[in-house]
């Protein structure tokens, strides 16, 4: 790891999920500084999309992420200490509209006066909520998220379409030459951390940006640890590799065992037939009141009163539209000028990204790395998910830049999802301790 200089500043964004708030980020934050309390590391614990604000939608959440880094750079810049660099961590939903404000920086010119350095996710679903499983469950479940969760909802489930562009969002976000994977091809690390069971929320697939899921039978496998990290973070050259079947039970042997499932399956199903109705039952409801606000404070946005000018945010989405967006803006200013404008590059930070983006995605087309072939489908030890043609290609695409995946294995606690981040104050969270800990010391360049 580098370490800074005696004029380096450094600020870290900080952005929650789901329902979430910044107190859910309170762990991550105070090990940052533990481990970096020198006062050149700022942190800054994003709270504009807080509670029921992440109803919203990744592009309102994107929008209102990107306000508040800039009016916190402004602040610290009037303070004497200007940013130099800058790094962002999204957990859940927030590493998505991360994703977004990074291409709204981008665009807006800012990675030309600061350099990026660090993105990270943890549980992200960067190929949305929608499930592979096949069946009625598997059609109810999509078919329920999409619409419970407001414009959230419809963009993580992949059936929305943004703008006037015809296409989900996410896949808009992995757009090889969108101004999203324009900016998040200038950071120097890109780190995701993914779950390998027990997150319902964001499962391993989603969270590691993989065609395939080695962890469905933890018994059918033999999975390889970092040393040093207590048996939580797994190798990501080699996470798993799958162990020679054993021999299925015979006869009364096999009675025995089918008898033991369904008499630990008994008390489950009970307790679901009497709690889920009445659960479920309130979560429409709430749902339903929360969509109804979702759709006020989108249109307050969208009409310009809710604080934010929306027209500095609404770039062109690609690279090409926001050079003619450009082009555009010189003829207006020059009336008498007929000729076109040369089309070139707006800064040497945008053709440095070009390059870079370039160079992956040919390598990537040519010889890909052996995790990164497990990852798209092209392993032979796993079987590929029955993922839907728009997530496959957000993994071709994401796949084009060289992302580092650790798969992590929780064991004390069956909510993963909150545990990765160590999300309250609980001993079976420790794991996630573990986690943050291997960041720290492995993946954040200060």
């Amino acid at each position: 790891m580098s370490a800074p200089t005696k004029d380096t500043h450094h600020l870290c964004v900080l952005v929650h999920g789901l329902w979430g708030n910044p107190q859910h980020l309170r762990y991550v934050a105070d090990s940052l500084r533990e481990k970096h309390p020198e006062p050149h590391l700022h942190i800054l614990v994003a709270k504009s999309n807080s509670g029921n604000f992440t109803y919203d939608g990744i592009e309102l959440g994107g929008e209102r992420l990107t306000r508040e880094i800039e009016d916190e750079l402004e602040t610290l810049e009037g303070q004497g200490t200007p940013i130099t660099k800058l790094s962002l961590v999204g957990y859940s939903l927030g590493g998505l509209v991360a994703r977004y404000a990074i291409g709204l920086l981008y665009s807006r010119g800012l990675f030309d006066k600061i350099e990026p350095v660090n993105f990270t996710t943890f549980a992200t679903p960067h190929l949305g909520a929608r499930t592979p499983k096949l069946g009625f469950l598997g059609k109810l479940f999509n078919e329920l998220g999409s619409r419970t969760l407001s414009t959230s909802g419809r963009q993580l489930f992949i059936t929305d379409s943004f703008r006037d562009t015809g296409r989900p969002l996410l896949v808009l976000l992995a757009e090889r030459n969108s101004i999203f994977m324009r900016g998040l091809a200038g950071f120097k690390r890109r780190t995701l951390y993914a779950n390998i069971i027990n997150d319902r929320s964001a499962p391993y697939y989603t969270t590691a940006v993989s065609a395939v899921d080695p962890f469905v039978d933890l018994e059918a496998i033999q999975m390889h640890y970092i040393k040093g990290y207590d048996e939580v973070i797994l190798d990501p050259h080699r996470p798993a590799t799958p162990l020679e079947p054993a021999q299925p039970p015979q006869g009364w042997q096999k009675f025995v065992i089918g008898s033991q499932g369904i008499i630990q399956k008994v008390p489950v199903a009970i307790m679901l037939s009497l709690l889920l109705p009445v659960g479920l039952a309130a979560f429409l409801v709430n749902s339903g009141i929360q969509s109804v606000r979702s759709s006020r404070r989108i249109l307050l946005h969208e009409q310009g009163k809710a604080g934010i000018s929306i027209k500095s945010y609404r770039m062109p989405l690609f690279v090409e539209e926001m050079q003619d967006a450009v082009e555009e803006m010189i003829q207006d200013s020059h009336p008498g000028q007929i000729s076109r404008p040369r089309r070139r590059s707006s800064s040497k930070a945008q053709g440095q990204v070009q390059a870079q983006v370039d160079s992956e995605s040919e390598s990537s087309t040519t010889t890909l790395d052996p995790k990164d072939e497990a990852r798209m489908g092209n392993n032979k030890e796993f079987p590929p998910l029955a993922l839907t043609a728009a997530q496959s290609t957000i993994i071709e695409s994401m796949n084009s830049l060289d992302f580092r995946v650790f798969p992590v294995h929780i064991h004390r606690h069956r909510h993963t999802h909150a545990a990765i981040i160590v999300r309250m104050k609980k001993k079976s969270f420790d794991e996630g301790k573990v986690v943050i800990r291997h960041w720290l010391e492995n993946e954040f360049d200060v």
